[in-house]
């Protein structure tokens, strides 16, 4: 339970650095909002995977180049299905986009991105936690 919580810190921190790339892209600079928001989630994933290494899953000792390449994938699948969730709430249900972005973050953090960093991409480390000496 404590990585679970450790690992949605981490995830609202890459949340909130996404919204603030979002919000200044789209608000400031008028860019599309979906292009605003798939920057938003590159930003994001950055500062989360740093911090979901480092802190949440403990896994710094682990290859980076292979847990980058597998939270890039994973990462891909997010924006897609974001972009498409995004999309969907915002021109079907009209919603502002800023409500759909937060309904979609918070559904994919608690389920899509969770599981898949904890058992694909730094599931060397979760496994292993506790091991002799």
């Amino acid at each position: 339970m404590y990585t679970f919580i450790k690992a949605q810190a981490a995830l609202i921190v890459g949340s909130l650095a996404d919204f603030l790339t979002t919000i200044l892209l789209v608000e400031v600079f008028h860019c599309w909002y979906i292009a605003g928001n798939a920057m938003g989630n590159i930003v994001g994933a950055i500062a989360q995977f740093i911090l979901s290494r480092n802190w949440a899953f403990h896994a710094e000792k682990e290859n980076v180049s292979g847990q980058i390449i597998k939270f890039v994938l994973i990462w891909g699948g997010n924006i897609a299905i974001s972009a498409a969730g995004v999309y969907a709430l915002t021109n079907y249900f009209h919603l502002h986009y800023l409500i759909s972005k937060l309904v979609v973050s918070i559904v994919m953090g608690l389920t899509y991105m969770f599981f898949l960093s904890k058992y694909f991409v730094f599931k060397e480390t979760v496994h292993n936690k506790i091991t002799p000496n």
